[in-house]
C-alpha cells in the first residue's frame, strides 16, 4: 500500500452528497470542464453501459468505486448481480438506503481498489465510472488496472468513464463555482494542472449553512493512447475509446469511455 496524495474521506462525505447527490436541481458550473455530469441522469448512462458492455440479466458485475451507488443499484434493477466496492462509508451507507427503497439487492463492500478481496475471475464484467480511476501515483494506478483484470472472468469486459483530455484542458480555467445551490451553498475550486505529473490540482472551498472549509484533491488525466497502453500491460485487449454518447471519441467528447475485454 502507498501513501495516499490526498485525503479522500475529507473529499467524498456528506458535503459532496448534498451537492452532487441530491433529488435537488442544482446549477451546473459557472465554465470549466463538465467533470462528470455529461450524463443526464442516471438512467442514461446506465443505458449506455449496458450497451457497450453488452450485458445481459444474471452477469455479475463489480461496480468497483461505486459511490452512492448510483449505477449499481440501476444494474441490479435491471437483473445483474452486483457488487459495489468504495473506501467511502458515508457513500456506502446511502447506497445501502436506496438500495432498499428501490428494493434491489447489492453487494455493498468497504475495501480498497489498490487491494481487492479474494475475488480472482469472479465477474463477468466491471465498472469504474464518473472520474473514479488516476488518484495515486502511477505505479499504483498501474497496479489497481492489475487488479481489475484478476477479479475479471477471462473473457469479461471493463468500462472505465474518465474525463477526455483533450475537451477537459480546452476548457480548463484556472477557478470557478464548481456547484451551487439556491440558498447561497456553493463549491469554489481553484486548479492547477501540472504537466510533468499529468495531475489536475483543485484547492476547493466548500460554503454549506453558512460556514467554510477548504480541502485539496487531485485526479491524473489520461490521454486515450496511455490508457490504453497501460490497460493492455494489464492484461487487456481490444481496448476501445467512446464519448458519452456512445460513440468514438473524438475532440468534442467530455467523457472518455474505454472498453476493454480481458484475454
Amino acid at each position: 500500500m502507498t501513501a495516499d496524495l490526498f485525503d479522500a474521506a475529507a473529499m467524498y462525505d456528506d458535503d459532496y452528497l448534498h451537492f452532487f447527490a441530491s433529488p435537488e436541481g442544482d446549477n451546473g458550473p459557472t465554465h470549466g470542464p463538465v467533470v462528470g455530469t455529461a450524463y443526464a441522469a442516471t438512467s442514461d448512462a446506465t443505458d449506455l453501459v449496458w450497451r457497450l458492455l453488452d450485458l445481459q440479466p444474471g452477469m455479475s458485475v463489480l461496480d468497483l468505486a461505486c459511490g452512492h451507488g448510483a449505477m449499481a443499484n440501476s444494474l441490479a434493477a435491471r437483473g445483474c448481480k452486483v457488487t459495489g466496492l468504495d473506501s467511502s462509508a458515508v457513500f456506502l451507507d446511502r447506497a445501502r438506503t436506496d438500495a432498499a427503497a428501490m428494493a434491489v439487492d447489492v453487494e455493498y463492500v468497504s475495501g480498497d481498489m489498490r487491494r481487492l478481496p479474494a475475488w480472482t475471475g469472479r465477474f463477468d464484467r466491471l465498472i469504474n465510472w464518473t472520474t473514479a480511476f488516476g488518484y495515486f501515483d502511477d505505479l499504483t494506478n498501474r497496479k489497481v488496472l492489475d487488479e481489475m483484470a484478476r477479479v475479471i472472468r477471462p473473457g469479461g469486459r471493463m468500462a472505465m468513464d474518465v474525463d477526455n483530455l483533450p475537451r477537459f484542458l480546452a476548457s480548463y480555467t484556472p477557478s470557478r463555482i464548481t456547484a451551487a445551490r439556491d440558498n447561497g451553498d456553493m463549491l469554489v475550486d481553484r486548479n492547477h494542472f501540472d504537466p510533468l505529473t499529468g495531475r489536475f490540482e483543485i484547492e476547493r472551498t466548500v460554503v454549506r449553512d453558512g460556514r467554510a472549509r477548504e480541502l485539496t484533491f487531485l485526479k491524473r488525466l489520461f490521454g486515450f493512447p496511455e490508457l490504453r497502453d497501460w490497460c493492455t500491460a494489464a492484461g487487456f485487449t481490444t481496448v476501445a475509446g467512446y464519448g458519452e454518447d456512445g460513440e468514438p471519441l473524438n475532440v468534442r467528447h467530455h467523457r472518455m469511455i474505454l472498453i476493454a475485454e480481458l484475454r
